[in-house]
């Protein structure tokens, strides 16, 4: 009995502890004030259960509290440049794979094409003269070594691949007729 008695005095004297704490106001970016029992950067203490110690003088105190402040909006402040830097590289760097991706694939389009066209508004066809195809071709190369760094290899004496013939889709003659 004795000992239910001293654990339940141990758990009301914890709870009463815990409900006394400090409370904090701090205002966000839209103005909207803010209340807490944690500190937030910029926040202000309005209630305290603590008792000061000798000597503690507010004035420094809340010197010391923006101190810190300033220094924790530094600190974020530098955390979001490097996160939005990362970001970007990032942003930059699948840009490039794309453009490198599309890039060979044109460049390997017109390698091995025989005659080299290019499409006009209306989807027509303006086929180049072959002056102007090895022009387009170096062309493509120099933007291939630009966003890819290597142009792929080109073996002149290599098959080039036949297309496939498209099957025939199969058809039952009796389904197909109509009586």
């Amino acid at each position: 009995m004795l000992r239910r008695l001293s654990i339940s005095a141990l758990i009301i004297t914890s709870a009463f502890t815990l409900a006394r704490a400090d409370v904090y106001r701090w205002v966000d970016d839209k103005g909207q004030p803010h209340y807490s029992d944690q500190w937030m950067p910029g926040s202000e203490v309005i209630k305290t259960s603590k008792v000061h110690p000798p000597g503690w003088d507010n004035a420094t105190h809340t010197a010391d509290q923006k101190s810190l402040t300033a220094s924790n909006t530094k600190i974020s402040q530098q955390l979001d440049e490097k996160d939005n830097s990362r970001a970007v590289q990032q942003d930059l760097a699948s840009r490039h794979a794309v453009l490198c991706k599309q890039s060979k694939e044109s460049y390997m389009r017109a390698i091995t094409s025989r005659r080299v066209y290019k499409e006009g508004a209306e989807g027509e066809r303006s086929y180049l003269s072959d002056a102007d195809a090895d022009a387009y071709r170096e062309q493509l190369r120099k933007q291939v070594q630009d966003y890819c760094g290597s142009v792929p290899q080109f073996d002149p004496n290599a098959p080039i691949p036949q297309p496939q013939p498209i099957s025939e889709p199969k058809v039952n003659p009796a389904a197909a007729t109509s009586h």
